[in-house]
């Protein structure tokens, strides 16, 4: 038999799409063909799958190879296929029983020396052999604890080409190798900082703990040393735990961006801060070579933090406000196009102007009227429109301090609110059953306005006023009503009051904290 095939996975963005390896020997002059769409990176796995094979003691056949990636139309990138390509090919010289070959899916990069190098997307791909019906993947040692995260398949941890040869039956000698290792670019975890650490700030603490609960967007306006960075940073520690689907898609988009995933799932919400000299590219992803995945997909299910949000490039901002909507970002490339995640909480944290002491009583604001107005202008009205609660956070006075100092219990830990969030998400999710949505945030406005829904007229007043008066938009209608039912989740209520309103839409027009 000279015709001889086997399976691997193409990433498109966390889509994973099984890719038949066909291997053909037929007669002519010694060549290796590779034919199927392949990118650079893959078409030149002719030459590290033939100097692996002759190093690892199983070499290739002398006569033409032609390799096929199937299906042909299906772009491929990287070179995760190695590994296909060389069983493809040895089963189709005999090398392989070729049915052991057919049965399995292979993923991993191979080195001249023979051994097998990690790749990135281990966990989504085979999540994809899973979902195909694939019982058997072969994977580097390296990526051996990543691919063990998916239930239901065997997982073969093979060091290098001459180990996978041998676990498919080949009558070879075993040989010690050193397996490579993956390069853990994570660390060790850090412990989340706690919202016990911030003295002062009820009002801007209440405000994240609305935020948490309902899954709404903040922005945070106030000078240098208000303590922004520090309530943002904080934020993640009043989520609750990822749920198994959740943890499996930030695991997967770690994965793909080349990051340690390490023996275990994401379980906590990521936390994504980009510099504000991030280019469009690299928050909403991208690449010339690789699709791989930006700051708003690693934030998904999670936070995205933009500090000094004023000073991002207005294009850049301007590209958040589609995500913020679906919940997905399509990113589209001259080498295809790639769909990732994108559900994430943003929070912007900006200085009152450039000089940052506008508003403050003990400095005097430097700049013009027309340069604060400029500053301000880079966050657009539509990206503002998309945030449910802004505030204004303050300097903090002595008094503040030693009243923090001499009332510790004042200050309430994380998990303390985190339970309380728990609560209010766990009441929210049994008023959504049934509709596909988890969080008032993600709620329709035409659903939350539906007559069994319906608010009093006489508790909606001042909403509705702010809407006739062109204070608020339809969507900011809507994201004040989502906001209310998050406060009265919070306050165990069964629906929104007054009261509720009142305190929704002054978190939306802005609150000195």
């Amino acid at each position: 038999m000279t015709v001889a095939r086997t399976f691997a996975v193409a990433l498109t963005g966390v889509r994973g799409d099984i890719v038949e390896v066909e291997a053909d020997i037929s007669a002519g002059l010694p060549a290796f063909v590779l034919i199927g769409l392949p990118d650079a990176a893959l078409g030149e796995s002719r030459k590290r799958v033939s100097s692996a094979a002759a190093n690892a003691g199983c070499a290739l056949t002398q006569r033409k190879l032609t390799v096929n990636l199937s299906p042909a139309s299906l772009r491929k990138q990287g070179s995760g296929f190695d590994l296909a390509i060389a069983v493809a090919a040895l089963a189709a010289s005999g090398e392989i029983p070729a049915g052991s070959a057919a049965a399995a899916v292979h993923l991993g990069e191979l080195g001249l020396d023979g051994r097998l190098r990690p790749v990135p997307g281990v966990l989504p791909a085979v999540l994809a052999a899973r979902d195909a019906g694939f019982a058997r993947v072969l994977v580097p040692t390296a990526n051996a604890e990543e691919a063990e995260l998916v239930d239901g398949i065997e997982v073969v941890p093979v060091v290098g080409l001459r180990a996978a040869a041998i676990a498919h039956g080949a009558e070879l000698d075993p040989v010690d190798e050193e397996p490579v290792p993956v390069a853990d670019e994570t660390g060790p975890p850090l412990d989340e900082p706690d919202m016990a650490d911030v003295a002062g700030n009820e009002d801007a603490v209440g405000a994240f703990v609305a935020a948490a609960a309902g899954g709404h967007n903040v922005s945070m306006v106030g000078p240098p040393g208000a303590g922004k960075t520090m309530l943002a940073r904080r934020l993640p520690s009043l989520l609750p735990d990822l749920t198994v689907e959740q943890s499996l898609e930030s695991t997967s988009i770690q994965s793909l961006a080349g990051r340690g995933v390490g023996g275990g799932l994401v379980r906590r919400p990521p936390f994504e801060a980009p510099h504000h000299t991030a280019s469009t590219a690299a928050l909403v992803g991208g690449g010339s070579a690789r699709l791989v995945p930006g700051a708003i997909a690693r934030a998904s299910n999670g936070v995205l933090f933009l500090d000094e949000a004023a000073e991002f490039p207005p294009r850049v901002l301007d590209a958040l406000r589609q995500p913020l909507e679906s919940g997905s970002i399509v990113v589209h490339r001259s080498i295809g196009a790639a769909t990732f995640p994108a559900r994430f909480q943003l929070v912007l944290a900006s200085n009152p102007c450039p000089c940052g002491r506008h508003g403050s009583a003990d400095e005097e604001c430097s700049c013009t009227p027309a340069a604060r107005r400029r500053y301000f202008a880079r966050l657009s009205g539509p990206l503002l429109d998309r945030v449910d609660i802004h505030l204004t956070v303050r300097r903090l006075g002595l008094g503040a301090l030693r009243v923090a100092s001499h009332e510790p219990g004042r200050a309430r830990a994380s998990a303390d609110l985190r339970h309380h969030v728990e609560q209010a998400r766990a009441a929210a999710r049994a008023r959504l059953a049934g509709t596909g949505w988890t969080l008032n945030s993600q709620a329709a406005g035409s659903w939350l306005r539906a007559p069994e829904r319906h608010v009093p007229a006489h508790a909606r007043a001042a909403l509705d006023r702010a809407l006739e008066r062109g204070a608020l938009t339809m969507r900011g209608y809507d994201r004040t009503l989502r906001l209310a039912w998050t406060l009265a989740d919070l306050d165990g209520a069964t629906s929104p009051i007054a009261d509720h309103l009142g305190r929704a839409l002054y978190l939306r027009r802005g609150v000195g904290a």
